[in-house]
């Protein structure tokens, strides 16, 4: 009689995505994880669980990164504009895919998360997961669509530096990754489809509207488990929140934000004007 083989982990799965260094590669092993997870074939960890996580994500040859402010910017009159700005796209879309399958691997065994509710939280991290990885895909086919790839342009390590400034605390990511970073782009969106309207690039306004639809999915899954990791703080999650902001974040929230769009994903005002730049 054959013994049955123990069914792999989830934690240790998300983690060889986050390893992962090439595009095809990660994209692939980050649909397929999802798909796993959502048929019963991954396990679930127990309280305490310790992470699984990489020291850090495996990372393709290109593209070259630099410091925020060295990476191009062109006008997107142009062709050669309107590629920069879809391939720094994605290159937030193919760290957005770390970012989630990382909170998985670091902190699917986290004890502030309730038992009852630990599998809802796997769920939500690697579905927004499986989203970013759809969605890396379709900025890429645009960008050969449009006669080059990712990696041809340099680009700036700065969504990976947030996390690994909050490896160590789930509040904390939950704090910069969607509410901070990932609300971000629910501000700059509208304003590039906008752009890419203007001068008729109807095919890449199709696929940022895509994305701008689903990130208010992502700020609200963010929203709903930072109120849930400080239900037992001392502190509101109000003020939870302005603490490890003003701690792992460098500088004042930008303006202007979408205050619809962050709205509807449950996160007021409240959170984030107090620690928005002061306009003279």
């Amino acid at each position: 009689m054959t013994t049955p083989q123990p069914k792999p982990r989830v934690m240790e799965a998300a983690a060889r995505v986050v390893a992962t260094a090439a595009p095809d590669a990660k994209t692939r092993l980050a649909r397929e994880t999802a798909a796993a997870w959502r048929s019963g074939e991954l396990v679930l960890p127990e309280t305490g669980a310790p992470s699984r996580a990489p020291s850090a994500p495996g990372r393709p040859l290109r593209p070259e990164l630099k410091p925020p402010g060295q990476t191009p910017r062109r006008r997107l009159g142009s062709l050669e504009g309107r590629f920069a700005l879809m391939h720094a796209v994605a290159h937030i879309e193919f760290n957005a895919i770390d970012l989630h399958f990382d909170m998985v691997a670091r902190f699917a065994g986290d004890p502030r998360i309730a038992d009852d509710q630990r599998a809802a939280f796997v769920s939500d991290w690697i579905s927004v997961g499986d989203d970013e990885a759809r969605h890396f895909t379709m900025v890429r086919d645009r960008l050969q669509q449009m006669g080059g790839d990712y990696g041809d342009l340099a680009a700036h390590d700065g969504l990976w530096e947030a996390a690994q400034n909050t490896a160590h605390d789930l509040a904390a990511r939950l704090a910069l990754a969607p509410l901070v970073l990932e609300a971000r782009g629910l501000d700059v969106t509208p304003p590039m489809i906008e752009k890419l309207s203007s001068v008729g690039d109807a095919d890449s306004v199709a696929i940022l509207s895509v994305i701008y639809e689903e990130e208010v999915g992502h700020v609200a899954a963010g929203a709903r488990w930072f109120d849930h990791v400080c239900r037992d703080e001392t502190e509101t999650p109000e003020h939870c929140f302005h603490r490890l902001v003003s701690t792992y974040f460098s500088g004042a929230l930008k303006r202007p934000f979408n205050e619809d769009a962050r709205a509807a994903a449950g996160l007021p005002g409240c959170f984030y004007e107090p620690l928005a730049e002061q306009l003279s």
